[in-house]
């Protein structure tokens, strides 16, 4: 299935934060919403909210100004803001609902691996 993610709204490699910026969000890893996972006949999919004030504290190269929304982000990059998930994940989409300036804004990122995935056992 070929995809359909535009790599433009993406840095072109990861972008991983440095420990100050790590350390200014971990007073949000708790806030973090997790919906129930979905799937549609090939892939599970899980909501995660961020919480508003997050937002602040997250660094502005993870945005794309354009669009007034957080970039698509790489694998390291939203585990590096202490989204968590089950191996291997892929960024599938990430909505905002209003641009940047809006004080009820949630970001919205979507996770998704394979339907029915088994991790591999460990020494094979």
């Amino acid at each position: 299935m070929a995809s359909s993610v535009d790599m433009s709204r993406r840095n072109k490699k990861p972008r991983l934060l440095t420990e100050p910026e790590r350390d200014r969000l971990d007073e949000f890893i708790d806030s973090i919403h997790y919906s129930p996972r979905y799937s549609d006949s090939e892939y599970e999919y899980r909501h995660v909210q961020l919480p508003k004030n997050m937002l602040k504290a997250i660094p502005k190269d993870y945005f794309d100004a354009s669009r007034g929304t957080l970039m698509l982000l790489w694998e390291d990059e939203w585990r590096g803001l202490g989204i968590t998930q089950v191996r291997p994940t892929r960024l599938q989409a990430q909505h905002l609902a209003q641009p940047l300036s809006s004080p009820r804004l949630t970001p919205t990122v979507e996770p998704r691996r394979p339907i029915n995935y088994q991790p591999p056992v460990a020494g094979n």
